[in-house]
């Protein structure tokens, strides 16, 4: 098992669709959202992965291919 913290940037069109829940659904992941922003143009969360390294790596490249941005984070996304 595995654990990765990222945050997807949504732009407009992609704001209301379920990407974190076809995540967790389609690749068998954990999906913790530790902090968010989200409005009806833009916005930001900050996850929390669970799951195994492969499916993980698989699921960010899918979430990458649907236009949202991915970037890693590392240390603790609650505090600062």
């Amino acid at each position: 098992m595995g654990r990765q913290r990222v945050k997807f940037t949504f732009e407009a069109d992609l704001v209301k669709e379920p990407i974190i829940y076809m995540l967790g659904r389609d690749f068998h992941l954990v999906t913790n959202i530790r902090r968010a922003d989200v409005g009806d143009t833009l916005g930001w969360v900050v996850l929390e992965l669970d799951g195994e390294k492969e499916e993980i790596e698989r699921g960010l490249q899918w979430v990458s291919s649907t236009g949202v941005r991915v970037d890693p984070i590392s240390g603790d996304v609650l505090q600062g």
